[in-house]
């Protein structure tokens, strides 16, 4: 009987301990959740904080370059890219910046740059009042061939473009017309393949109106495409040229190109910007965040048109 009672105490005993060490590692468990939430949080609020800055930032640059006038070139401070950085050689040293904050943003990484979205061709060029734009398709058609991307899928994208565009002036009157694109990956809903938005990312954009290509900052791609009968050593001749002097008006560049001066035109061609791409990159310990915003340049009001926030890798 004492050995049953003995052996009853000791599974009872056992069935306690297991209780409470399963109990115990629920709580341990419950907790460590709580401070990795907290601290997910936290890193989240502290990269929305300094990512907003950084646009700030880019902002006032882009401001002070209107402030200057003249043309919009790749020589200009925008156009310089920010390399990895620490937060805390931004800070300035003043009696405010406490201990703590310091060795906050000494661990804090800040990468970033200032893209000219004209420098890239606008998909939305290819409609003008409601028709598909001829010079424009044969701008594009140009930047497909020379990609060696199908013909028939660039009329396929202009056409339902001049469809959602039709449908969004009439209020959306037809359900089956695509929406309009507001951002170049939104281009498959008018019929672009996942293999020709990969090739067309660089040499093209999707922004809110029609906008001519700057000829300071287009790839030599684009200045191929944009041009009607400018060949890529030509191109080629254009972009050398203006890394040692950039064009302050179309007449320059026509001045390097004579053959093909006759062709250049304020509808398609300048030599200033007024959309730009702001990409910043946070790095905080093991968690990187990455941010694109569109902003808009009207004199000296730069405003912000969409932002994108997202892991990187």
């Amino acid at each position: 009987m004492m050995t049953r009672q003995t052996g009853a105490a000791l599974l009872a005993a056992m069935l306690t301990v297991a209780l409470v060490a399963s109990m115990a590692s629920a709580a341990l468990w419950k907790q460590w959740r709580s401070v990795e939430v907290e601290t997910a949080e936290r890193t989240r609020t502290q990269s929305l904080w300094v990512l907003t800055g950084a646009l700030d930032w880019a902002r006032l640059i882009l401001r002070e370059d209107a402030r200057s006038g003249g043309a919009d070139h790749l020589g200009e401070p925008w156009a310089v890219p920010l390399e990895e950085a620490r937060l805390s050689t931004f800070l300035a040293a003043d009696k405010y910046n406490t201990t703590d904050s310091a060795e906050s943003a000494a661990q804090i990484f800040l990468s970033g740059h200032i893209t000219d979205l004209q420098g890239r061709m606008n998909v939305l060029n290819l409609v003008e009042n409601g028709k598909v734009s001829g010079p424009w398709l044969k701008a594009f058609a140009r930047l497909f061939e020379h990609l060696g991307l199908p013909a028939a899928e660039l009329a396929v994208v202009a056409e339902n473009l001049r469809f959602a565009q039709d449908n969004a002036a009439e209020n959306g009157s037809s359900r089956l017309a695509p929406l309009v694109p507001q951002r170049v990956g939104q281009l498959r809903w008018l019929g672009l393949s996942e293999n020709s938005l990969a090739k067309l990312g660089t040499y093209i954009t999707v922004l809110p109106v029609r906008t001519p290509v700057n000829l300071n900052t287009a790839s030599v791609t684009v200045l191929h495409a944009c041009i009607p009968t400018l060949d890529l050593a030509q191109a080629q001749r254009l972009a050398s040229t203006r890394q040692t002097g950039h064009f302050r008006t179309l007449n320059d560049a026509g001045k390097v190109v004579t053959e093909v001066a006759g062709e250049l035109d304020d509808a398609q061609h300048s030599v200033s910007s007024r959309f730009f791409e702001v990409q910043g990159r946070l790095r905080l310990e093991q968690t990187v965040v990455e941010e694109r915003s569109v902003v808009q340049r009207e004199g000296l009001i730069v405003k912000t048109l969409w932002r994108d926030r997202g892991a990187g890798p």
